[in-house]
């Protein structure tokens, strides 16, 4: 599972609303939703939002272990 936690935070940090970030790249609520969710979006989502901030996709996306059930 992946969380975008590092990116919400990289917004607090530059002062940037989820709804400002989502027009700068040309993202959908929808997949703006799904992030909120922490699920998958297309990697060109994530390459332009990468290159918006100047930063690498380990600054804005994390990988979560998955408990053994």
């Amino acid at each position: 599972m992946f969380s975008y936690n590092p990116l919400w935070k990289l917004l607090i940090d530059k002062g940037m609303k989820k709804e400002d970030y989502r027009l700068a790249i040309g993202m959908g609520r929808s997949t703006l939703a799904k992030m909120g969710k922490n699920e998958y979006v297309s990697m060109e989502i994530l390459d332009k939002t990468c290159t918006l901030f100047g930063v690498q996709l380990s600054d804005i996306v994390e990988h979560l272990p998955q408990a053994d059930e």
